[in-house]
């Protein structure tokens, strides 16, 4: 599917650049450029992958002319850069407005001047009724890729699509890589609430979603994985169990602006979205300003609907968390490790 064709990755030195930069190795394909402003993890993966196929920009999406430069000549786009961190969006706000927003708009209105065939932006399950910045900043960019897709009607016209899924296992910042240090150290597993829950995805699975999208997505619509969710107390008794350790389990409550489940889907959207075997698409909002038209008749259809979230998906039990956690490299790296020096 890439064959003769230049891709872009924004944000391409990140979990998910790296590991779909693996997988397109693996495929025919002219170029694939790297862009992100890490100059020394640049550095890193031009030194493990050695390919004269991989090219790397240095550069910010925050700033128009550097993304605009790496765009020419691109037919697709992968649009992953972000700030991710829930506690330094909240604190800095406005630097997720500037990446998360302001650097979203930057890619799609240079995709669109470069005459891109295909966005795909990758966006969270917490910009669905966000509580936080960072969610916050994820669902205006999500908006801005249906509002921008409303004027994109023509058959050469760029073709944008959203992802949206929910926690990656053992991507940076998440909560697996923690525990595990945890009780390497011999300290307390620190639990915010063990009936919490989350949405849980390998990384292999955001791959497959977001090629599913690239293969099928038409303009504006965005595709949801069905994903199983787990308990955060579970998560923590199951690699306890793995590593075979007695470290003590303590509850620290919910942080700030934090939710108890998350939502991959609302109502509204799940009464129009199309159901698949795996996936959910999800139609764009086709309205315009003529509200007159929606005043006085609303649909009975979501009003019958429930959100689709981490409480109400399949819960998974500890067995299958366990074996879910035994397929990911980084848990068997780091058990392999705990055993040896055991």
């Amino acid at each position: 599917m890439f064959k003769n064709k230049k891709i872009l990755i924004t944000g391409g030195t990140g979990s998910f650049g790296k590991a779909f930069l693996k997988k397109i190795l693996q495929m025919e394909f002219d170029e694939v450029r790297i862009f992100s402003r890490d100059e020394k993890k640049q550095d890193d993966m031009r030194n493990e992958i050695n390919s004269l196929k991989i090219k790397f920009y240095i550069g910010d999406v925050r700033d128009y002319y550097s993304i605009d430069y790496a765009l020419k000549g691109v037919d697709y786009v992968f649009h992953a850069a972000a700030l991710k961190q829930v506690p330094s969006c909240e604190f800095y706000p406005m630097e997720a407005v500037k990446t998360n927003i302001n650097g979203t708009e930057n890619v799609l209105n240079s995709a669109i001047d470069n005459k891109v065939k295909k966005v795909i932006f990758l966006s969270t399950d917490k910009a669905v009724y966000p509580v936080n910045a960072m969610g916050i900043s994820k669902a205006m960019a999500e908006k801005q890729v249906v509002a921008k897709s409303r004027s994109l009607k023509y058959k050469n016209d760029t073709i944008l699509c959203t992802t949206r899924y929910g926690n990656v296992l053992a991507s940076r910042g998440s909560v697996i890589p923690l525990f595990i240090r945890q009780i390497k150290e011999n300290k307390p597993l620190t639990i915010t609430d063990p009936d919490m829950t989350r949405f849980l995805m390998t990384l292999d699975e955001a791959i497959d979603l977001v090629i599913y999208t690239f293969k099928n997505g038409r303009q504006g619509e965005t595709f949801v994985q069905k994903s199983a969710a787990a308990s955060v107390g579970n998560v923590a008794e199951a690699l306890l169990k793995m590593f075979n350790a007695k470290n003590k389990i303590k509850i620290i409550g919910t942080r700030h602006s934090e939710k108890k489940h998350e939502v991959l889907l609302n109502r509204e959207e799940l009464a129009k979205a199309i159901e698949s075997d795996n996936y959910y698409r999800v139609l764009p909002d086709d309205r315009d300003l003529n509200y007159n038209l929606y005043f006085n008749k609303g649909e009975e259809k979501i009003s019958l609907e429930h959100d689709y979230s981490s409480e109400n998906t399949k819960l998974l039990s500890l067995q299958e968390i366990i074996d879910v956690l035994k397929s990911l490299d980084i848990v068997k790296k780091e058990l392999a490790d705990y055993k040896s020096n055991k």
